[in-house]
């Protein structure tokens, strides 16, 4: 297992875009993945209602959690999408 502790950049925090882009990137790894503000329980990374129910504003500081053959990668992934501006997403 690995974790991780990211800060989030979008100006819209972990809302609507960006984390439609965090669970669609998270749904193409094999690893367990889970993310978690800071003193709270993790949420399934996979769930548009779990990682929007964390909660993360813009500045927060989240964990990532992975699980599995492909953790690393994920984690990497998934970090990407929460340090790159929302305006800098690929289309």
């Amino acid at each position: 297992m690995m974790d991780r502790i990211v800060t989030i950049v979008p100006e819209a925090g972990l809302h609507a875009r960006p984390a439609s882009k965090f669970v669609e990137t998270a749904n193409q790894f094999e690893a367990e993945l889970q993310i978690a503000a800071d003193g709270e329980e993790p949420v399934d990374a996979r769930s548009m209602l779990g990682v929007t129910s964390v909660g993360a504003e813009h500045g927060d500081q989240v964990k990532l959690i992975a699980d599995g053959e492909d953790a690393e990668a994920a984690l990497d992934a998934l970090e990407k999408v929460l340090t790159t501006p929302e305006d800098e997403y690929d289309e």
